[in-house]
């Protein structure tokens, strides 16, 4: 269920997390417009935001105690984060453009959306934090829903 505690962890992937979407916020897409959101997937998408956040900073069980058969689920977690970091630096050296945005990387769709969930996921089976699944569960469905909606109009 999880131990209420500071996580250090937890602070770094939101650090890893929130950077790169502070400076996006200078370089989005000319194209970019949050107006045509479906409304549920707004909803799910703050709510999974607020409560993801939150948990990933008051349970101790993201911080590293000792190597376990679940550190391995750690070490991925970080890897996705990662892959994440590349994501937007690729897109920082890009045009910029509403394509670039909503683009795959590694064969993975929606990068920019994807990436956290899963690497949010890892991290709660790492930490084996149910509130830590239900809620990047629930932030996965508006975040990744919103982007397919939004890489889809722009197909069109």
């Amino acid at each position: 269920m999880g131990h209420l505690g500071f996580s250090y962890i937890g602070m770094i992937f939101l650090i890893m997390l929130f950077i790169p979407n502070m400076i996006w916020t200078r370089y989005q897409p000319k194209e970019y417009s949050s107006i045509n959101e479906n409304k549920v997937l707004f909803i799910f998408e703050k709510v999974g935001q607020v409560c993801v956040t939150c948990v990933a900073l008051i349970f101790s069980d993201f911080n590293i105690h000792h190597l376990t058969l679940w550190s391995p689920w750690l070490l991925a977690a970080f890897a996705v984060m990662i892959l994440y970091e590349l994501w937007w630096i690729r897109y920082f050296r890009s045009k910029k453009s509403i394509k670039d945005f909503y683009s795959s990387f590694c064969s993975i769709p929606v990068a920019g959306a994807t990436l956290p969930v899963i690497a949010f996921f890892l991290l709660g089976i790492y930490g084996k934090v149910i509130w830590m699944l239900i809620a990047v569960s629930i932030l996965g469905i508006g975040h990744i829903g919103i982007h397919l909606q939004h890489r889809k109009e722009i197909k069109r």
